[in-house]
């Protein structure tokens, strides 16, 4: 893995987080802290298994229902529910480079994984965090539904991606390690591989190098 400069980049260091919701989540945007992103598809989590895990939330002290809840989504959508489109090597393709479309640019790229049905990502914002993974979700969002039926997806309704995403602004160094083997653990979790590095479509195969992509402005905005 290759080093990067990261300066004053750990949430301690800040003098102060700007929080706000789009929805039922909470998002820590500031440009200089490192963020890991989560977000899935939409139809990963149905209807019958979100009911069923609120009713599991429910019987846990209110203090701790947030960090169950996260767990809880963790685990099912690790189990690989719904169509699972990022599977198909094309579409993962395509989301892995739009990760490096803009890296260096709009964020600097640390880490990522992309699992058949959620994507988990972590870096450096240059900008807004909201603008980038909108970026992200408009382009790739926007090239599977045209190819849906072609390459036989199999994406239910008119949009690929959940609407919200996860942000956790990483601490220190320790918390960064850790997000990082968590990150690259997560297929080998899955048993989708027994190595990290034999995961094709994640940093620890493909390295944390600044790929110059050009990107395609009229595609990413």
């Amino acid at each position: 893995m290759i080093e990067k400069d990261r300066g004053d980049s750990f949430a301690g260091k800040q003098t102060a987080h700007e929080w706000y919701s789009r929805g039922y989540l909470p998002h820590c945007d500031r440009t200089g802290l490192l963020q890991s992103i989560t977000f899935r598809l939409a139809d990963s989590l149905p209807q019958e298994v979100l009911r069923q895990l609120e009713l599991e939330v429910a019987c846990v002290a209110e203090d701790r229902r947030e960090l169950h809840r996260r767990k809880l989504i963790e685990k099912y959508i690790d189990s690989g529910l719904g169509c699972c489109a990022l599977k198909n090597p094309s579409v993962a393709e395509i989301i892995q480079n739009s990760f490096f479309a803009f890296d260096g640019v709009k964020y600097r790229l640390i880490a990522w994984c992309i699992m058949p049905n959620h994507v988990h990502v972590l870096i450096e914002p240059l900008i807004e965090l909201g603008k980038i993974v909108q970026s992200w979700k408009s382009f790739t969002g926007r090239w599977v539904m045209k190819h849906n039926a072609e390459l036989e997806l199999g994406v239910p309704g008119k949009s690929l991606w959940m609407r919200e995403y996860w942000d956790r602004y990483i601490r220190n160094e320790e918390h960064l390690r850790t997000v990082i083997e968590y990150i690259h653990q997560n297929p080998v979790k899955a048993r989708l591989c027994q190595f990290p590095e034999s995961w094709r479509w994640s940093s620890a195969c493909q390295g944390t190098l600044s790929l110059n992509v050009a990107p395609q402005e009229e595609d990413f905005t």
